[in-house]
């Protein structure tokens, strides 16, 4: 059974706070498919995660080339996909996302666009914004899956 809570983040500082204590959690294995609206939030939580773990405080959302692979300092690796643009989800495969999933942590921008297939050790965060979009407040509804079920319900996540 998969479980969900939600959190609510006020501003973006929070999102990003948010950001800061789930990459603390994230292990080679681990997916987190980031969804929601155009404007919703997904690439604010994905930089957040990505400075926690290399670093980098650029990071962009790779629209054009569809994945940006950052090696972290445990050896291990760190994917982040936006398929925004993915013409067909055939595609997973020749972007390497299959084997990136067992073995790295990996950052999903828009994962309905894969199809049907997921990854048995994920999050999903489905990022809606309650005010319309007039603010800045985000509604954070987070879905464990696999190992994910029970790190989610730690205050942590």
């Amino acid at each position: 059974m998969d479980l969900m809570r939600r959190v609510m983040l006020a501003s973006e500082a929070e999102t990003r706070t948010f950001g800061h204590r789930l990459a603390r959690q994230l292990a080679p294995g681990d997916a987190v498919f980031l969804e929601g609206d155009l404007g919703a939030g997904k690439t604010t939580l994905a930089r957040a995660i990505i400075e926690t773990l290399t670093g980098v405080t650029d990071a962009t959302s790779p629209t054009f080339t569809l994945v940006q692979i950052y090696d972290l300092a445990n050896g291990a690796q760190l994917w982040h996909a936006d398929l925004y643009r993915l013409e067909h989800p055939d595609e997973i495969e020749e972007l390497g996302l299959y084997d990136a999933f067992e073995e790295a942590i990996t950052l999903v921008e828009w994962p309905e666009r894969m199809g049907r297939w997921r990854p048995r050790n994920r999050i999903d965060i489905a990022l809606t914004q309650p005010d319309n979009g007039a603010g800045t407040q985000r509604m954070a509804s987070l879905t464990g899956h696999g190992l994910w079920e029970e790190k989610i319900k730690d205050d942590r996540a």
